[in-house]
């Protein structure tokens, strides 16, 4: 069979590097995977202003404002994903050579995890996730699309030994596209690697996770090491060993959890969504939406552009520097309710809980004990809502669903697992929607939160939700008699079934409800206050106009809330 992809020139290699010269073996020491080394041909493409752009690109974005140990950047994780692209390459060829994998496949999946993620904008996923659809309505752009811009800018401006059909190549291992190139009919195994579409594990999310856990702190239970071993192909797929599952579950686990907990953080994404403004101010003078397909400028786009817009002297970036300005001293917008619904809500939620909806509530005379001159001063401006889908990173479904695996008996064969193969704790539901609602003034806070709350009243959950506990009586076992075993027979032979459970009910009662507690369209009893209420940020004082005139008249006024309608002074 012919060579899919082949190189005029033979790439220099470490074995025929002499002392002193160029060609030599780099070692880079990463604080998580230790000494990585890359050939002077990968060091080719580092080597360059479009790489080593990576260096001041938050991996986290703004997450550093809120977790200071998230201070690393897209370069260490880009190299971390190409020494592991290499390490699992390297597997599959050594331990099973009959599927025939070259060394200049290797060194083309290398060179794909260390350059998937030259796209990425300005704080990672708040440049394509938040600013561009902002700014750009209506154009499809995300980072991979950059990501690919830029390797072709670099090729074309460095020249390094690489063919077009290896940047061919290359390119579709960064997308996990097999279709692009004939190598993806060969060997479709090896678009697993760096970009997993079928079920998500490739060494992109072992970098990420492991990296990311490390940084905020955690003690992840991640061993990469274990995985890359454990990974064999069969029927052109990489498959894990069942002894393994677990360890791919918690993997799953831990994206959800760092998603909930750092990612979606609720200061987090009150920081992006000020960031956002910032830029959004900005705009119509910088224009920085518009350099996202020109990669000339786009290789200068980096987190420092908040520096840039802070020392100008502009006057029409004012309205940016003070948003900015609100930022370093910790006057951010404020997170007035959360809700955590079904992920079938989520159009309904969509598009019913909006900042123009919330404002037409608000104004529609129908909500008592607010402050009618805030109500008249409330605008769509002033209100942020954030939607975010919560997942194992398959939506809905069950990961694991997609994860083929094979067993030490049966080596050559994959099969799906059951969960009883894997655990019965696992849970019943993979995604979930959570809605935060913020305000960008204080003053606003009860208002705001009055009418979102209306609106909830008005929500009906979508077809197929549980109804809540409340209304489900069910006979329970005390928690101090759940360690009894003689307590639980017979508990299970008062409620065995009749009949064997279908699969789908597992994880439920003997009526088919889902333990714990369902979620309610009810109000958030934890972040309640008075429709009156005006929110005053807890590490400094107020900046109103009248604060301001005060300081400069020589005095300042007396500070006052408003509870219930009573000022206090």
């Amino acid at each position: 069979m012919p060579k899919v992809i082949r190189s005029s020139k033979p790439h220099v290699m470490a074995e025929n590097a002499e002392p002193g010269s160029l060609t030599r073996i780099r070692k880079f020491k990463d604080w998580v995977h230790d000494y990585v080394s890359f050939s002077p041909w990968i060091c080719s493409f580092i080597d360059t202003k479009h790489f080593q752009r990576l260096r001041y690109v938050k991996q986290l974005g703004v997450s550093y404002f809120v977790f200071p140990g998230a201070a690393h950047n897209r370069f260490e994780h880009c190299l971390g994903v190409g020494h592991l692209a290499r390490l699992m390459a390297m597997h599959l060829k050594t331990s099973q050579p009959q599927l025939g994998i070259t060394d200049q496949h290797v060194k083309c999946v290398e060179l794909a995890g260390l350059c998937h993620d030259l796209g990425h904008g300005p704080w990672s996923h708040l440049w394509d996730g938040v600013f561009i659809p902002t700014a750009l309505p209506g154009k499809r752009w995300k980072h991979e699309d950059a990501s690919e811009m830029m390797f072709d800018d670099l090729v074309e401006t460095y020249r390094p030994e690489i063919t077009p059909e290896e940047v061919i190549v290359v390119k579709a291992l960064i997308a996990g596209d097999r279709t692009r190139c004939p190598l993806g009919t060969e060997k479709p195994f090896l678009f697993e690697i760096v970009a997993n579409a079928r079920n998500g594990l490739d060494v992109d999310k072992f970098d990420y996770i492991a990296r990311d856990c490390h940084a905020v702190g955690d003690r992840g239970n991640l061993s990469i090491s274990r995985l890359i071993s454990s990974a064999r192909v069969i029927d052109n797929k990489i498959c894990y060993d069942i002894k393994d599952a677990n360890q791919i579950y918690e993997l799953y686990y831990t994206r959800f959890s760092l998603h909930k907990r750092v990612y979606n953080h609720k200061t987090t994404k009150a920081i992006e969504y000020m960031v956002t403004d910032a830029l959004l101010a900005a705009e119509p003078y910088l224009k920085l939406a518009s350099l996202v397909d020109k990669p000339d400028k786009y290789v200068f786009l980096t987190d420092n552009l908040l520096n840039k817009i802070q020392e100008s002297t502009e006057k029409e970036l004012e309205p940016a520097r003070a948003i900015i300005e609100r930022i370093h001293t910790r006057d951010l917008y404020r997170l007035v309710d959360y809700k955590v619904f079904l992920h079938a809500d989520l159009d309904m939620v969509r598009q019913n809980v909006t900042p123009a909806r919330i404002v037409e509530v608000a104004k529609s005379g129908s909500l008592e004990g607010v402050d009618e001159e805030l109500v008249v001063q409330l605008t769509e401006e002033y209100v942020a809502v954030n939607v975010s889908v919560l997942h194992y990173g398959k939506g809905p479904r069950n990961p694991l669903d997609d994860v083929t695996f094979y067993s030490k008996q049966q080596p050559d064969v994959g099969r799906k697992a059951d969960r009883s193969d894997i655990s019965l704790l696992m849970p019943s539901v993979f995604a979930e929607v959570w809605l935060r609602v913020y305000t960008k003034d204080c003053q606003f806070f009860g208002l705001i939160q009055a009418a979102y709350r209306q609106i909830l009243k008005m929500l009906q959950p979508s077809e197929g939700s549980a109804t809540s506990d409340e209304q489900q009586p069910t006979d329970e076992v005390a928690p101090e008699e759940l360690d009894n075993p003689e307590v639980m027979v017979k508990f299970e032979q008062v409620h065995r079934p009749s009949t064997p459970l279908a699969s789908n009910t597992i994880g439920t009662n003997r009526r088919g409800r889902t333990f714990g507690r369902t979620p309610s369209f009810s109000d958030n009893a934890f972040t309640t206050v008075p429709p009156n209420f005006r929110d005053v940020s807890p590490s400094r004082k107020p900046r109103s106009k009248r604060a301001r005139e005060g300081e400069e008249g020589g005095g300042m006024p007396a500070k006052k809330s408003r509870i219930d309608g009573v000022e206090t002074s």
